[in-house]
């Protein structure tokens, strides 16, 4: 499982969007410029955000974009799930291959695993949690 940059910067927009809540909608392109994306590209996933109901658009002269869910409402799971597809390490087997009694192990033992840790980070990790809005204690950034 690799983030493709679409993932990434769609986190990256989300989080932009957060940092900014308490304001005027923010545009596109004043968001592409502090993240050093191309505005073109920021465009392509705000689509993508907005017809999944994660954030809306403002019309208008002093239009952009804001979330349509609060930052402890959205997770990076959903999120990435939307831009990305599953998250999966390695896809169940299909229902119609025969699994031997190592791959059975080794599934079970490691990926599945594996899949259960990623679900857990990412499903339990939110907007909110990452920039810092809620308990101090809880948040995964720090300030020096």
């Amino acid at each position: 499982m690799k983030i493709s940059t679409r993932g990434r910067y769609g986190i990256r927009l989300l989080i932009d969007l957060a940092e900014h809540l308490n304001e005027a909608p923010v545009s596109l392109p004043s968001m592409a410029e502090r993240q050093g994306i191309s505005t073109r590209y920021f465009e392509q996933i705000a689509v993508i955000l907005r017809n999944a109901g994660f954030i809306r658009s403002v019309k208008g002269a002093l239009g952009g974009y804001t979330l349509s869910r609060r930052p402890e409402e959205l997770t990076v799971g959903e999120v990435l799930r939307k831009l990305e597809g599953d998250m999966l390490v390695l896809d169940p087997p299909l229902s119609t291959v025969q699994e031997s009694r190592l791959q059975r192990c080794i599934r079970l033992t490691v990926f599945d695993r594996m899949n259960e840790c990623v679900a857990g980070v990412i499903d339990h990790t939110t907007l909110a949690s990452m920039i810092g809005t809620i308990d101090p204690d809880d948040s995964y950034m720090y300030f020096i």
